[in-house]
Formats: structure tokens, C-alpha cells, sequence
């Protein structure tokens, strides 16, 4: 149902994810931006003055329509926990919480409460993604590459932080969960959180045959996102920074003619984006929908776990391996 007025959203956290929220919500027809909560008064009053808000030390619950979690992951289970008890829709950071039996506990609650609950999941609204995935019929490997250079406010490792961005991907794209995973992390930076990996490769195939290699890190000089899916007959190549598409079909080397310095060729095509908006702007208008009815509350509760179902399991599998030889026990 259509509001009359703007949904008054709480933002809690007022870090760099949080100020993304906050220019999305306070710039949005659809949305207030009623509060930052931040236990930095520095930074929550700076990002609040920016997008004529107000600042606070906690969460005010009773004046707020909406809330939305961008605080570190080690505080989601309990400010997760009050909002949903509150009645409140939340929209939660990735991951949910801090390990797989607490994000299962906010799932429950969810549906226990009748809450509205929505995981920031972005890559589910990138343009590029929703459009690649339309495209590609048959996917029979699909590869992903996440890096980027280090954060030290990212105290989590990159397996939550964010290879759980193409895990989800790749399910959807292949329409199921994998059968099969392995995976190997690499602890190589002395400022990150002991345990707390920072780079993360991983292999996941399924059920028909499809397998999909994944790779995550921290250490990277700059900025990469990719996606690419093979089929039989053609290669769908994704630039998720840039949001642009590019398909290549190779033509067979018997087609031309040898004589003129022709051996193969590769026919390229550039797809018309569809689902044009950025990406948070198009996540904030899903979360308004599940608030207003227009969106399916359940659908999207029934998909947030799988993810972090994956993301658990290859963590278990990565940490269960022994050490290289000549690497410290901790991996530095």
C-alpha cells in the first residue's frame, strides 16, 4: 500500500557504509532520514548535520518507521535483536550477524515476530547482475574476482565481508545451493584481527555439473569487480564498478579465409542495460516496497540464509585446513 507520507527511517552506525545509507534515504521522495545513531558524537553529528538530521547516542525506536543496521558486524545479533522485538522493519547489513547460529536467530525471530527483515545484499541490485542474469541461459562456470586495498574498519574477514556478495550471486544464478565446496584462506596482513582472514578463495559446484570459482581480497592495489559466465557458446563478461556488459561469441577458424590473415574471430556484443538506478537506491526502494506490501515480507526472508549457509561452511572447510609449511600458526 502507497504512503501518504515519507517512511521515517532510523540509520544506526554512521561509518562508511552508513553514510552511503544516509545520502540514499535523506535524497530519497520515498524516505526521512529521522536519525543517525552513533556512539562517535563526532562522526554521527557530522553525518547527521550533513542530511538535516539529528544526531543520537542511541536508537530512539518509538519515533521511527523503519531502521536500517549499518553498524560493524560484531554488534548486528544485539541491535538486530531490539529492532525486530521493537516490530520494526530492518534493513541489516551483510552478514546478518557474527556466525550462521546467530544470523539463524534473526531469521527466526523475524518470522516469529511477523517482522519485516531485509539482508544489504547489494549485488542483488546491480544492474549489471540483473541483466546478466537475464541474458545467460546456461551457465556452466561462472568466475567472480572481489579485491580491493585494505580497510582497517573492516575488523571481519573478507569471506563475510565480501565473498558472501558472489556466493549469493552465483546461487541465484545457478538457481541452487552447491553440492560441493572447498576452499583456502590466506592470513597475510599484520593490522587485521587475528582469525580474521584476508583473502579467500573458494570452489563451489553443483548439482548439473556447474562449477564456480570465487576469489576475494583485501590486499589488492586497487579496486576489482568481476563477473564472468561461460556457456558453451558465449562468454558473458561483467564490469560491476563500471556496470557495463560485454558478450563474446568466438566464430570458428574454417569460416574465414586463411589466405587473407583471418584464423578466428570473436564477434562482440554490448547488451542495453536494464534496471537502470544505482544500486543502493534501487535496494532502499525494495526495502520501502517489503514495508509498504508491495514485496513479498516472506520471499525475502526464505532467501537470506542460504548465503550465509555457504559462507559458514567454506569457513569451516578453509580453517580446517593445516598450515602451509614455513607459515606461522596464525598465517603471518
Amino acid at each position: 500500500m502507497a504512503r501518504d507520507t515519507p517512511l521515517r527511517i532510523g540509520l544506526i552506525g554512521a561509518g562508511s557504509m552508513g553514510s552511503l545509507h544516509a545520502r540514499v534515504v535523506a535524497t530519497s521522495e520515498a524516505t526521512k532520514l529521522s536519525w543517525v545513531a552513533e556512539p562517535d558524537q563526532t562522526r554521527g553529528e557530522q553525518l547527521a548535520a550533513k542530511f538535516t538530521s539529528q544526531w543520537l547516542p542511541e536508537p530512539d525506536l518509538a519515533v521511527v518507521d523503519a531502521v536500517i543496521v549499518a553498524a560493524p558486524t560484531q554488534y548486528h545479533h544485539r541491535i538486530a535483536t531490539d529492532v525486530i522485538e521493537a516490530g520494526l522493519p530492518l534493513l541489516l547489513e551483510k552478514p546478518l550477524a557474527d556466525n550462521l547460529a546467530q544470523s539463524n536467530d534473526l531469521v527466526t525471530l523475524a518470522r516469529t515476530r511477523g517482522a519485516i527483515l531485509m539482508c544489504g545484499l547489494l549485488e542483488r541490485f546491480s544492474p549489471a547482475v540483473r541483466t546478466a542474469c537475464e541474458i545467460a541461459k546456461a551457465p556452466l562456470h561462472v568466475s567472480t574476482v572481489r579485491h580491493s586495498p585494505y580497510a582497517e574498519r573492516i575488523r571481519t574477514g573478507v569471506a563475510g565481508d565480501l565473498l558472501i556478495h558472489d556466493v549469493d550471486l552465483v546461487m541465484r544464478l545457478i538457481g541452487q545451493a552447491p553440492t560441493a565446496l572447498s576452499c583456502h584462506f590466506g592470513h597475510f596482513e599484520p593490522r587485521s584481527v587475528a582469525d580474521s582472514e584476508d583473502v579467500a578463495d573458494a570452489i563451489l559446484q553443483f548439482a548439473g555439473g556447474q562449477i564456480a570459482s570465487l576469489s576475494a581480497s583485501r590486499i589488492a592495489q586497487h579496486k576489482v569487480r568481476t563477473l564472468t559466465i561461460s556457456e558453451l557458446e558465449r562468454v558473458i563478461e561483467v564490469d560491476l564498478l563500471r556496470q557495463v556488459i560485454t558478450v563474446y561469441r568466438h566464430v570458428q577458424a574454417n569460416e574465414f579465409d586463411e589466405d587473407a590473415g583471418y584464423s578466428q574471430q570473436t564477434i562482440i556484443d554490448i547488451p542495453v542495460m536494464r534496471f537502470l538506478g544505482e544500486p543502493l537506491q534501487l535496494q532502499l526502494q525494495h526495502f520501502v516496497g517489503l514495508v509498504n506490501g508491495s514485496v513479498d515480507a516472506e520471499a525475502e526472508l526464505a532467501g537470506i540464509l542460504a548465503p550465509h549457509i555457504a559462507i559458514e561452511e567454506l569457513t569451516r572447510l578453509a580453517r580446517a585446513r593445516p598450515p602451509a609449511p614455513g607459515v606461522a600458526e596464525d598465517g603471518r
